[in-house]
């Protein structure tokens, strides 16, 4: 760790003590994994992107400035944040910053918070959104390997919270996979949420390179299926990052995998390496493709489908309950 004006800097990759008092490592990956030596390579032109305006966005901004919130929006530099920000649609992460997991494609730090949660988050966060005036939530966490229930009762009690003071919101569930614990699952379903979403992140043949070793493809699947099986009638969602390596094959039969446990939502973006110590990109995939992609999942009875390089998993979420196929031209850039 170096200091810049006096101010601890901790570098990516590096040890370093939370104000909680326990350790973490920056980024989630340590520097010696041998990646760093992957040039990143140049962007292609769809990839650039247009700066957040907007009278909403700048409204959503003022106020979560004022109010000091955190959003996932800001703090992970989505770029759909403005698009997202007019429409009255956010992403909140709960039980804090700190993963008790490292994924290869992800930049969250890596910890053990030993047990720790905040008892006021649930009223918190529905203070949050009231203040933010939104019209559709999406929750989503770190791992939370430490707690017994994966931090499922502590996300239902936000939800539930977010649903008393805001009964005209929307709430999405985007959750870990609770290290397939059907009943977590169960009490996730049982709030009063809209949409359970669940990322299987990327094809079965690419997850023990890109997730963490306590993560896996079919139990991903499990804990789509179960949310479905408990709530016939609740949307349920997933999510895949391409261009690490994944064939058109394999991108068909994970299409095909998530049809079978019920999924309703999908959404394929780009991946993006976010440090030079994770995972590099394999390929860019043309804005065509994730047409084609696209097209693909609607044939296979997906209500809805959202694909294109910067389309990340809660992009334009609140479209889903307009069951319309987004109803939105994913134009190459501007996704």
């Amino acid at each position: 760790m170096y200091k810049l004006k006096g101010i601890p800097i901790v570098k990516s990759g590096e040890k370093y003590r939370t104000r909680s008092g326990f350790s973490a490592v920056k980024n989630g990956v340590n520097q010696h994994r041998g990646w760093a030596d992957v040039p990143a390579g140049r962007k292609p032109a769809w990839l650039r992107m247009e700066l957040p305006a907007g009278k909403g966005f700048a409204k959503m901004r003022r106020n979560v400035r004022l109010h000091r919130l955190a959003t996932v929006c800001e703090e992970s530099f989505c770029p759909n944040i403005g698009e997202c920000w007019n429409s009255g649609t956010a992403t909140i992460m709960l039980m804090g910053h700190v993963c008790t997991r490292a994924c290869r494609f992800c930049a969250v730090d890596t910890g053990n918070p030993g047990g720790r949660l905040d008892a006021g988050e649930p009223d918190n966060a529905a203070e949050s959104v009231r203040l933010m005036n939104l019209k559709y939530i999406v929750l989503t966490s770190v791992d939370r390997d430490d707690l017994p229930d994966g931090g499922a009762a502590h996300f239902a009690a936000c939800i539930e919270a977010i649903k008393r003071m805001n009964p005209g919101t929307a709430v999405e569930a985007l959750t870990p996979d609770f290290q397939g614990n059907f009943l977590a699952v169960r009490t996730v379903v049982a709030s009063p949420l809209d949409v359970y979403a669940h990322n299987l992140e990327t094809v079965e043949r690419l997850t023990d390179v890109v997730r963490d070793p306590r993560a896996g493809y079919r139990q991903s699947l499990a804990i789509l299926e179960e949310a479905k099986r408990d709530r016939p009638e609740l949307l349920t969602k997933s999510s895949l990052m391409l261009g690490l390596g994944e064939t058109d094959e394999e991108i068909l039969v994970a299409m095909d995998d998530l049809r079978r446990c019920g999924v309703d939502l999908l959404t394929l973006g780009q991946y993006l390496r976010p440090t030079i110590h994770h995972i590099p990109v394999e390929k860019y995939v043309h804005p065509d493709d994730f047409s084609r992609y696209r097209n693909w999942g609607l044939e296979r009875g997906f209500t809805e489908v959202v694909s294109g390089p910067l389309v990340r998993s809660s992009y334009r979420a609140e479209k889903a309950l307009e069951k319309n196929n987004v109803g939105l031209v994913l134009r190459a850039g501007h996704n």
